[in-house]
């Protein structure tokens, strides 16, 4: 069985000076933040340096990054404690909608509008400014039990409204067989649900959330629909 365990919140403010200095801005906010979806596996030996990205960036309050767990290297020896086949085919799906020639481990999208590896800050960053929404979008906001989502522009063919519950810990998972065999891992906000909500045409809307799950942090995401450009994100 996997062990676990939870590094201590010093090691992300550690990381964080370490890893940039003084943050550079985007034009996005915390009100507006600029959505970064890592696609890795812990059966993969290039991952590491990857999610070691994400905790730095994870950091930012301009940032709302997610973790996706993939299951397509299980087969390599170790099967990922946090994978699901939604997680492989959201990614298939960014494959599809971007016109890519596969999939890969480690993969970044960010604002469901450009990849890269994700393995160097510097590319995050690039990838970040070069997909900015900056304030644009429709404004949302977790109120209570609800997702409220403001009038917009909206796609020719409506958008998807997805809840992201993620575990907002660093998590290290010591790793027994496969290519990180002998290796404790540390993983930050790994999603643990994605819950379709509902569509937006543009119109302001109302959404209704399912329970809160204890431990989990929320995030919510205006997609075009085929996952496609993110229009609008909020954490909460």
């Amino acid at each position: 069985m996997p062990s676990f365990r939870f590094a201590s919140p010093a090691l992300g403010a550690a990381l964080l000076v370490s890893g940039f200095g003084a943050a550079p801005a985007f034009a996005a906010d915390a009100q507006h933040p600029t959505v970064i979806e890592l696609f890795q596996s812990q059966g993969c030996s290039s991952c590491p340096p990857a999610n070691a990205s994400l905790i730095q960036f994870s950091q930012r309050p301009d940032v709302l990054a997610l973790n996706f767990a993939v299951t397509y290297w299980d087969r390599l020896g170790w099967k990922d404690t946090f994978a699901t086949p939604q997680y492989t085919q959201r990614q298939y799906d960014y494959s599809s909608a971007m016109h890519g020639s596969g999939v890969y481990t480690p993969q970044i999208v960010v604002n469901g509008r450009a990849d890269g590896v994700g393995d160097d800050v510097s590319e995050m960053e690039a990838l970040a400014r070069k997909t900015d929404r900056g304030a644009a979008g429709p404004n949302v906001a977790i109120e209570g039990g609800e997702v409220v989502v403001g009038a917009g522009a909206a796609p020719a063919h409506a958008a998807d409204v997805w809840l992201a519950l993620y575990d907002p810990r660093t998590v290290e998972v010591a790793v027994a067989r496969g290519e990180n065999a002998g290796r404790t891992l540390p993983h930050k906000n790994i999603v643990r649900r994605m819950v379709l909500l509902g569509h937006w045409n543009g119109e302001a809307a109302r959404f209704a959330l399912p329970a809160a799950e204890a431990g989990l942090a929320r995030a919510v995401l205006v997609q075009s629909a085929g996952t496609g450009p993110i229009l609008a994100a909020a954490k909460g």
